[in-house]
């Protein structure tokens, strides 16, 4: 069985990764999310080994130590990082894995892993990911506050990416992601026309 591809997909905070990756992956049942890690509590709903793996500062500088992490940073005065352990057997079994993460950590991966596929995912405006982050009630004014002046930062990165998507109309944004999921796996030559950055024509 032939290696799996990488994708990483990355963005502000409440740009809406996650339900755009869910989608995806209700679309494509075989590729694979990586579980992150972090130091903060659990939001309400979430669940351990599901959502995250929620560690307390010493377990998870431990696993630093140890280079048990594909990547890993500090975000929102937080520790997040993905362990490696279980995207490399996954990849080695085949599947496609999926890693949700923000800005500093796919930087990290696009340097261990060149081919990674890396998509950045971009609000319309930043007007609109502040109303986002506001309906969604798990952070204070002062969290919202650092998470807007993070989400300018993050921006000047997005040619660092492969591609750009900007999720504006959630059905479109979905199209988009999987539109790129099957062109970077071959499902079909130039999936609906979408043109990656480095090509000249599709």
């Amino acid at each position: 069985m032939g290696k799996g591809r990488l994708f990483v997909v990355s963005g502000p905070s409440g740009v809406g990764k996650g339900t755009l990756i869910g989608a995806l992956l209700r679309r494509y049942p075989e590729a694979w999310l990586s579980v992150s890690a972090t130091t903060r509590k659990p939001r309400p709903g979430e669940r351990e080994g599901v959502d995250y793996f929620f560690l307390d500062e010493e377990e998870f500088l431990e696993g630093v130590r140890r280079g048990r992490f594909l990547e890993w940073a500090e975000v929102h005065g937080h520790l997040y990082g993905t362990p490696a352990e279980e995207v490399e057997r996954k990849l080695s079994e085949g599947r496609d894995v999926f890693l949700e993460i923000d800005v500093k950590g796919a930087l990290q991966v696009m340097e261990k892993v060149p081919e990674a596929v890396t998509v950045f995912i971009a609000p319309p405006s930043m007007e609109e990911l502040e109303e986002r982050l506001r309906r969604r009630g798990t952070e204070g004014e002062e969290e919202i506050d650092v998470r807007l002046r993070n989400a300018q930062q993050e921006a000047e990165f997005a040619p660092s990416f492969r591609y750009k998507l900007v999720n504006d109309r959630l059905d479109h944004a979905v199209e988009e992601l999987c539109a790129i999921y099957e062109r970077e796996r071959g499902d079909r030559d130039c999936a609906r026309g979408l043109r990656r950055e480095d090509d000249e024509e599709c």
